[in-house]
């Protein structure tokens, strides 16, 4: 029997999943409560839970706190059903496609990850049916509370349920393949970076049915990490899949975090690609595959965050979609997706939602999507991204230390509000200036402001008006700390 964890544990639930240092915040102990609590918590939704997949990454601690966790869930009378090393997409796939036995649905699941986080990290990203997310704002605060009051009643060893071994692999090869005309493909050669983390199977898997070579580095699956953690937003990351494309004369290069929720694309110049750039990308492939209803004069919805938004709504509006703006994180592009029947949702940070994925992110569909697009095109990821730079030309977000993010935003509006045209509260603020824009948003979890800035007038004006803000935020800064 596991002892409760000490409050330290309350650390490691964030906004939308569990995260934390190993040995202090995520512990067995926490994984095994964890389990029991998310069935309590399920219960009180008013379902009835029989059956829950689990999966996990590579991480050396990942298969013991998945064991740990898994008796928390068969000690509550519920099935588990463990679908081994895979990625996050992997399990949201079973949860929402798979039968665990013939004519049975999942009723949740739980991944255990640390996704890019440093190497003394690990976690759980937990979804209830339908692979319908569970957040802080949505269960994650209730089940930490379960756990905190040891409010778990002394569970019935007879009445433990079963534990059983089994894979989706090829039902979920086979959904992806369904995003793309496999035909249309042209014979392309891709570096795929696996970071040494859990997507080098799947790339394994898929490779037979595509006519492209894979150019595999990094590509076991090694919980040690030899090469760096799988975080291809570390510029030395960034380094290896960029040079591995030149050398290798590559069409393009693919880079993905630990769980391969993320993927992150190069061009065959090596160049890394602003995520902003792919929602644009990403946008029109999903519009030319779906056609309006003309009875209906429904447009293609995409939903989009708001921190940078000019070239995602342009690419709507040239094309006959319909741009919807929503708050950051992943349960509120999927809420929003789910009522506005949005075939794709993006965030700049590399999270794109499908509508035909349970309203899910994949790091696995997105490249396949893209390969298609080069296929039909003939462009260069270079040329189809390459006007979309010059027209929207973007800072990428800027992380800035504050002692107060509230009081700086609230500093920042006033500082501008007199030279706005619009002033947009979706998320923090958005400040658009006439040529040129800004969002600044507070972390959830640091103490700092995100600044993204774009313009419609060329990279001098951005240089020029990024460090004006910036120049902005430093000064608030230092007076507020002199007061």
């Amino acid at each position: 029997m596991y002892l409760y964890p000490d409050d330290r544990f309350t650390n490691a639930f964030k906004a939308y999943d569990i995260r934390g240092r190993l040995g202090s915040e995520i512990t067995e102990a926490l994984a095994y409560y964890v389990g029991r609590a998310y069935v309590v918590w399920l219960r009180s939704e008013g379902l009835n839970p029989r059956n829950i997949a689990v999966g996990s990454d590579v991480r050396t601690t990942s298969a013991a706190l998945k064991s740990a966790l898994s008796q928390g869930i068969r000690d509550e009378a519920v099935n588990v059903y463990d679908i081994g090393l895979c990625g996050t997409e992997e399990v949201y796939h079973a949860v929402a496609f798979a039968e665990p036995e013939p004519g049975t649905t999942f009723d949740g699941g739980i991944m255990v990850t640390a996704s890019h986080n440093p190497i003394d990290y690990n976690g759980l990203k937990l979804v209830r049916e339908g692979a319908r997310p569970i957040s802080a704002a949505d269960g994650l605060s209730e089940i930490k509370n379960l756990i905190r009051h040891q409010a778990l009643p002394i569970p019935d060893s007879s009445n433990c349920a079963g534990h059983f071994r089994t894979s989706f692999a090829t039902e979920y090869l086979q959904h992806l393949l369904g995003y793309i005309d496999v035909g249309a493909l042209k014979p392309l050669k891709i570096v795929v970076n696996a970071g040494n983390g859990a997507v080098g199977p799947a790339l394994d898997g898929i490779e037979q049915f595509l006519p492209v070579e894979l150019i595999k580095i990094n590509h076991e699956p090694n919980g040690g990490f030899p090469n760096g953690i799988p975080n291809p937003m570390l510029v030395e990351q960034q380094q290896i899949t960029a040079q591995a494309v030149l050398d290798h004369k590559a069409d393009l290069g693919l880079a993905w975090d630990g769980d391969f929720d993320r993927c992150f694309f190069f061009s065959e110049k090596g160049e890394f690609i602003e995520g902003y750039y792919l929602v644009g990308v990403l946008a029109k492939a999903l519009i030319s595959k779906q056609p309006t209803n003309s009875d209906l004069d429904t447009p293609v919805k995409i939903v989009h965050d708001p921190r940078l938004i000019w070239n995602t709504q342009a690419i709507c509006h040239e094309l006959g979609g319909e741009a919807i703006q929503s708050v950051c994180g992943h349960s509120f592009i999927k809420k929003i997706m789910r009522e506005q029947d949005a075939a794709y949702g993006g965030e700049m940070s590399a999270h794109h939602y499908f509508r035909d994925f349970a309203y899910c992110d994949s790091g696995m569909i997105p490249w396949l999507l893209i390969i298609e697009l080069l296929s039909k095109t003939g462009k260069t990821l270079s040329e189809m991204i390459g006007d979309r730079t010059q027209r929207f030309a973007c800072s990428g977000e800027i992380n800035i230390s504050v002692s107060n993010a509230d009081e700086t935003l609230l500093a920042v509006r006033n500082r501008y509000e007199k030279q706005a045209c619009d002033i947009d509260e979706t998320d923090g603020i958005g400040m658009d200036m006439g040529s040129w824009r800004f969002n600044l948003r507070k972390s959830n979890t640091e103490p700092l402001v995100r600044l993204n800035v774009e313009t419609t007038a060329g990279t001098a004006l951005l240089s020029e008006v990024t460090s004006d803000v910036k120049t902005t935020i430093h000064e608030l800064e230092a007076s507020s700390s002199k007061a």
